[in-house]
């Protein structure tokens, strides 16, 4: 799920593309391009879908890179077996494909190229959400443990020569994404089930740092010598509401040196970046916003609802949940003009778009 806390309360309420990194799609920024071997899957897009909560498997659908092309469940197809319940989201390093099953407490390893099964971490996630990895001995895994608890949470080191964790660090409650700038790795605590605000920063091993931000930092993106960390601010059901936030952060000296505060009401989402333009979505629509300026005003590119979405080469890629129970849609959008190129059937609750390259 996109979150257990926006997934559940959506439905208990009635209610690379790309991850914004500009080089691969595991939120590195620092590393080499993998090398690429001829294979069913080489070139083209994964979409991790969720599947439905609490029974049955999330899946991968693959959309070839001239979009004449698409498989489902294309893990099962190629070994026979389910990936497990509510894939959170996918990670990549060193040729293999490392998919994070949340509700199923399991990672499974996949080559990244022809999607045959490379093994399991099937110990020591308790509730797991994102995977990076700072080489291609070392990864690391963010674990929300039990939700209700915030004392819980950590971060899991995982050795994928064996696929097994050898050890845990403590972290703040509701680890979510990360992203890998010269082996530090900075984590976005979006909350859980509770709305955090702040990034821990991890370099050997350890905590080394922790950045304050908005309330509920939801997604992030590097350009240049900076991190933009958008904050979603709680929700009305909260009761104590708060507004959606962007912050830039110097990644020399881990300080955040610019932040907007939307309205009160405002609670924008999924921020990636195409060069150096800003991409969020708010209350049905897109806005683009130059890295440069982030205290002007938002441009409207195109309307819309997303549960995911993702820029890059001038397009928008971006997922529609529908009706959290039936397949739904992945879009890909000319960001010149907000027309919509190409239209695809995906999987139940498609909630990650990534490059494969």
């Amino acid at each position: 799920m996109k979150t257990l806390r926006y997934s559940i309360f959506s439905l208990a309420l009635a209610g690379l593309f790309f991850t914004s990194c500009t080089k691969d799609q595991d939120d590195r920024i620092d590393n080499d391009p993998d090398p690429i071997p001829t294979a069913a899957y080489q070139k083209g897009i994964f979409v991790s879908n969720e599947g439905p909560f609490g029974s049955g498997s999330g899946t991968v659908t693959f959309i070839s890179e001239d979009y004449s092309r698409v498989e489902k469940d294309i893990y099962k197809k190629v070994n026979g077996i389910d990936l497990g319940n509510v894939v959170n989201s996918i990670g990549f390093e060193n040729g293999k494909a490392y998919i994070v099953a949340n509700n199923s407490n399991r990672m499974m390893v996949a080559d990244r190229y022809s999607f045959e099964a490379a093994g399991t971490v099937a110990s020591g996630l308790d509730n797991p959400r994102h995977f990076v990895a700072t080489d291609s001995n070392i990864g690391y895994v963010t674990n929300w443990g039990d939700p209700m608890n915030e004392s819980d949470d950590y971060v899991a080191v995982v050795d994928l020569q064996s696929n097994t964790v050898t050890s845990t660090i403590s972290v703040p409650f509701g680890p979510e994404k990360m992203l890998v700038n010269n082996n530090r790795i900075y984590v976005a605590h979006q909350g859980g089930y509770g709305h955090h605000h702040i990034i821990s920063v991890i370099s050997g091993g350890v905590v080394e740092n922790t950045i304050t931000v908005g309330d509920a930092p939801n997604s992030m993106v590097k350009i240049g010598n900076f991190l933009y960390v958008l904050g979603g601010g709680k929700p009305d059901y909260t009761g104590d509401e708060t507004a959606g936030t962007l912050s830039k952060i110097d990644l020399t000296t881990e300080t955040v040196v610019e932040r907007i505060d939307f309205e009160t009401t405002d609670h924008p989402e999924h921020l990636t970046a195409d060069g150096d333009m800003l991409f969020f979505n708010l209350n049905g629509k897109v806005y683009k916003l130059s890295a440069g300026a982030i205290t002007a005003n938002p441009t409207p590119v195109l309307d819309g609802y997303f549960y995911a979405m993702t820029a890059k080469d001038g397009k928008l890629f971006a997922t529609d949940a529908g009706d959290f129970a039936s397949n739904g849609k992945m879009y890909v959008y000319d960001l010149s003009n907000g027309e919509k190129l190409y239209d695809f059937e995906v999987g139940v609750i498609p909630g990650g778009i990534y490059f494969n390259e």
